[in-house]
């Protein structure tokens, strides 16, 4: 029986407005389905419409000006509906999400799909729980001591994976799920007998672990920044007094 790298996995990836969940916005969004390994993946995308002024930083990275967003993009309404639906979808299947970062892309749509829809991601899986792998946290707790930093273009680089267009959603989301085979294959021995299901609790303990050790790091470096433990999506901030 083939492990669960070698079977189907969907992934979904991102671009932005800028860096911060709770009000930046969703510009681009991409959900890829492989069914094997070195089979056709299936690409959806979704171009939008923020609706807010796209800084000249965030179209540095992307290349999405706020002008073609503005003519080809939709409203971000119906395509946080799509979105939600085609993540739901592979709840139901049974497909495993691949997700880098995952904390920073399912919060944003979190927070668009509140903004928008007056709904919440967690809405959708109800029934079907979403079963989430992060390259990065499973890097990072599989291979702790290398040294290095773990963007996506350094997790491709490391496990040998091809990012063509890097900084577009569909590319970006293909590379991920690659980077999560290539890293079950390398730790098989620590990986085949753990179930997607299984694994999904234990990344929320590695993350939190490995986001303890990088506030530890921070305050040691006399930095203020904070970061959050919750993986792989983070609560609602308090309502204002």
């Amino acid at each position: 029986m083939a492990s669960w790298y070698e079977g189907p996995l969907a992934a979904f990836d991102t671009e932005t407005t800028g860096v911060d969940v709770e009000t930046d916005r969703i510009v681009s969004a991409a959900v890829v389905v492989q069914d094997a390994p070195g089979t056709r993946p299936r690409v959806t995308r979704w171009l939008v419409n923020p609706g807010v002024p796209v800084p000249e930083a965030a179209t540095a990275v992307h290349g999405l000006t706020e002008e073609h967003l503005q003519r080809q993009g939709r409203w971000p309404a119906p395509v946080m509906q799509e979105i939600a639906e085609v993540l739901a979808e592979q709840a139901v299947a049974g497909r495993p999400l691949v997700v880098m970062n995952a904390p920073f892309d399912l919060t944003l749509l979190d927070r668009e799909l509140r903004r928008h829809r007056a709904s919440s991601l967690d809405h959708w899986f109800e029934t079907s729980p979403l079963l989430v792998l992060d390259p990065r946290v499973l890097d990072k707790h599989l291979d702790r001591y290398r040294k290095g930093r773990r963007t996506l273009t350094d997790l491709c680089a490391h496990y040998g994976v091809a990012l063509d267009g890097a900084h577009d959603a569909g590319a970006d989301a293909l590379a991920a799920l690659e980077v999560v085979r290539a890293v079950g294959n390398r730790f098989a021995a620590r990986l085949e007998r753990l179930s997607p299901a299984e694994l999904h609790p234990l990344q929320a303990v590695w993350h939190a672990a490995q986001a303890r050790g990088l506030q530890a790091w921070f305050a040691r470096s006399g930095s203020e920044e904070a970061v959050d433990p919750a993986w792989p999506l983070r609560p609602d901030l308090p309502a204002a007094a």
